[in-house]
């Protein structure tokens, strides 16, 4: 054990050869732990809705006005204070507007100027000046840090401070600067970004959401059902493929493939043509609002059968293929009776509202026809071979997991699954039993395996094992005992459309439980909380997104259009900051030209859930932690030195 902690400090020697160099580390790590932590941002079940994203990515859920009153107080009116917030949010935008109205661009620039570098300072205050000089843009980083750090008030420098201003503005570059204060001050508010979840599907620009999230400069991901679909797709199985396919289908976002991700979906839109020509396709009208041409519209109809009737095909190869998923009672095409036009569900017989079913052989109906095979065969090929969708699920593996604990939250999609008497539920996986913290370990091992597993068996069970997350009664991004997807399409009767939920989601106001779930993960009952997603939180029924007396925070409220009117609002978001935690409730977002043209922002009502008694310090937090650990090595460095166990390299 000495001389691994020999060579430790020998190699730690390398990076602080001397003792003033170590010392002054020390001092530094040391300050840091005494700042004010970061804050830190939750985002749950974005469903594809990505200017309501980028708007609430912005706006820090209501952190940067919060800074903009923090600064001025009652100096500044309410308009001029969203005005003001408007312009950091779309500064480009709002800018191109204001010249057409404003008479004296000049002055404007000055006031607004001036208005953003005390905004910028206050958002910079808690970090140490290092940190804000790497997130500084490079055309204005020396000026920008000469602004926000010096003092206009001290004569000394007033007339300085006022020059750099001036010059900005006389040689023509106060818009550019502007639009830097503005997108450095959207950096600083939030220090870190949590997506809870659920990135992908309904919505019509998921593609648009990743490459914001992989240029955004801090975030996790804690995968959601519909993650994971998409990354089963990504890696070739093709029940995901399928889903993936015909959820794009229904909410008319077949673009999202074709022009987000290039995936020729023409053969599809052919065979849907030729084999549905004749049939209305009535059970497989579209969702939400389409602004696509009759014929279009038409044309995404059949494919949305077409995927479909594939799909269930495939789904019953798959579960055929891994008898354990114990899935064999949602295998339905052969309990259709094509004679009396009935299929069997659990025991009991119903009339179907479609049995046109030309490609359905009854003798055997899960084999795909020769057109479907080859069909999924092109389809499996372009979803392997799409470079942007391989980037964006790399992405994914790269930042993301099934779960996280960080800074004494754990943070999950969707539940951990318990038995009727609230103990974790073991599920089997390929031979073996996993609960709790085991089962999501295990199963985000397989994800992973999914995509970079050497051995071709434990690759394809990977692949399978992502379809089971998306669906099956025992996966944790699911929790319920079946998706009803066959039901809702072909029976009327609204009873077999019913999907059970896992006993979580009734026993989250249990103390006993929720502290059970917090041991689990490594967590003490008291101080930690469990944020979730995965389930719309209904305000309009008085449904409360904290649960457990502040322990749990459910908080998709309904970012997705698809589910606002059964919840009534556009969402919920967290916010957790120095002073504590802050549940922000949004209101449905009408445009980004609103946004600008109105001045209207979505945030709408924040409730604080959490106020510590003394205000968090980076000391506080997993960060923090580390560092404590860092100037206890330096300490022994330092004392090695000292004692002459080892030389200082001058």
């Amino acid at each position: 054990m000495k001389e691994l902690e020999s060579r430790y400090l020998e190699r730690l020697s390398q990076l602080y050869p001397t003792i003033a160099k170590a010392s002054t580390e020390i001092i530094n790590l040391q300050a840091i732990l005494n700042l004010p932590k970061g804050t830190e941002h939750f985002l749950t079940d974005i469903h594809g809705e990505h200017e309501a994203f980028s708007h609430v990515l912005k706006n820090g859920s209501g952190s940067v006005r919060r800074k903009i009153d923090d600064v001025f107080g009652n100096t500044m009116s309410s308009r001029d204070k969203q005005s003001l917030a408007t312009l950091i949010y779309y500064p480009k935008e709002k800018m191109e507007r204001i010249k057409k109205e404003e008479e004296n661009m000049e002055d404007w620039y000055k006031i607004t100027l001036y208005r953003l570098i005390e905004v910028c300072k206050r958002a910079a205050s808690k970090y140490t000046r290092s940190k804000v000089r790497k997130a500084l843009p490079p055309d204005f980083a020396y000026v920008i840090e000469e602004l926000i750090t010096e003092k206009a008030e001290i004569t000394d420098k007033e007339s300085y401070y006022n020059s750099i201003v001036n010059t900005i503005i006389r040689i023509g570059r106060a818009e550019p600067l502007i639009v830097a204060l503005s997108e450095l001050i959207q950096r600083l508010t939030v220090d870190h970004l949590h997506i809870v979840g659920d990135i992908y599907d309904r919505g019509p620009g998921p593609h648009i959401i990743m490459e914001k999230l992989i240029r955004y400069h801090s975030v996790d991901i804690q995968w959601g059902n519909h993650d994971v679909l998409w990354m089963g797709a990504a890696a070739g199985q093709r029940g995901c493929i399928a889903n993936v396919i015909r959820i794009c289908a229904r909410y008319g976002n077949l673009d999202i493939l074709e022009d987000g991700y290039g995936i020729n979906l023409l053969p599809l839109a052919n065979f849907a043509m030729n084999t549905y020509r004749d049939d209305p396709c009535t059970c497989f009208k579209l969702r939400g609002e389409q602004q696509c041409s009759p014929d279009e519209t038409n044309l995404n109809i059949k494919m949305h059968k077409a995927i479909s009737v594939i799909q269930f095909k495939v789904e019953g190869q798959i579960i055929r293929n891994n008898p354990e998923f114990q899935m064999e009672s949602r295998n339905l095409l052969h309990k259709i009776q094509f004679e009396t036009g009935t299929v069997e569900v659990e025991g009991k017989e119903y009339p179907m509202l479609d049995t046109h079913f030309p490609t359905v052989d009854p003798g055997d109906p899960y084999a795909l026809s020769p057109e479907e095979e080859e069909i999924m065969d092109r389809l499996e090929k372009a979803f392997l071979h799409c470079e942007k969708l391989q980037r964006h699920m790399r992405f994914l593996l790269n930042k993301g997991g099934l779960y996280k604990v960080y800074n004494n939250n754990l943070l999950y999609h969707g539940c951990v699954p318990l038995t009727a008497d609230g103990e974790l539920m073991s599920v089997r996986i390929y031979g073996r039993f996993y609960k709790g913290r085991g089962l999501y370990e295990e199963l985000e091992s397989y994800v992973r395996k999914g995509f970079y597993a050497l051995d071709e068996k434990e690759k394809e069970r990977g692949r399978d094992m992502m379809w089971y997350i998306w669906l099956g009664e025992g996966s944790p991004l699911f929790g319920k005992d079946k998706m009803a997807t066959f039901e809702r399409y072909f029976l009327e009767d609204k009873e077999t459309h019913k999907e059970k939920k896992n006993p979580y989601y009734s026993m989250l106001e249990n103390e006993t439980v929720v502290n059970r779930i917090l041991a689990e993960f490594g967590l003490p009952p008291e101080g930690t909380h469990i944020i979730n997603g995965h389930v719309p939180v209904k305000s309009k029924n008085g449904e409360n997104p904290v649960k457990c007396g502040g322990k749990v925070m459910v908080i998709d409220g309904g970012f997705s259009k698809a589910y606002q009117k059964e919840t009534g609002i556009a969402g919920y978001t967290l916010i957790y900051n120095s002073y504590g935690l802050i549940l922000a409730a949004h209101e449905p977002f009408e445009s980004t030209e609103a946004a600008i043209e109105k001045e209207s922002d979505i945030h709408s009502d924040s409730i604080v859930v959490k106020r510590v008694l003394e205000r968090k310090l980076v000391g506080d937090t997993d960060v923090g932690r580390e560092l404590k650990e860092q100037i206890r090595d330096l300490e022994v460095l330092l004392a090695a030195y000292r004692s002459g166990r080892i030389a200082e390299r001058l």
